[in-house]
């Protein structure tokens, strides 16, 4: 349950983040069989699918780090699967980012990383 509410807090603070670098927000935990899409903004036009990772201590690598090949293909296979049930989406540019959060509420370190998965 604790892990859950940190997560969502980590959600809560990339949203805000990205909003006020300009981005809007489209839609928040995408649920479907393939997993789940932390955020989904829109950039201008763009469609962004945006995965949120945080670690508070860096015994097993940063956040960044531990995004998986097999979770990079559940993340691709969800954004399919959401462009599938919002059809206006398959006109855009769409791309993958990672806000990757390292560090807890007093060191925290926030990096964002563009098009950070590219095989789509």
């Amino acid at each position: 349950m604790l892990k859950q509410l940190l997560g969502r807090q980590a959600e809560s603070y990339a949203e805000r983040y990205l909003q006020r670098r300009g981005l809007t927000t489209h839609s928040k935990n995408y649920h479907c069989r393939f997993g789940e899409l932390d955020l989904i903004m829109l950039d201008g036009e763009e469609l962004v699918f945006v995965e949120v990772r945080q670690r508070s201590k860096p015994d097993f690598g940063s956040a960044a780090e531990s995004i998986t090949r097999a979770k990079q293909q559940r993340l691709t296979a969800a954004a399919r699967h959401f462009l599938s049930r919002h059809p206006r989406g398959l006109n855009q540019y769409c791309r993958f980012d990672v806000i990757s959060i390292d560090g807890g509420l007093t060191n925290r370190q926030v990096n964002w990383i563009k098009n950070a998965i590219t095989e789509f």
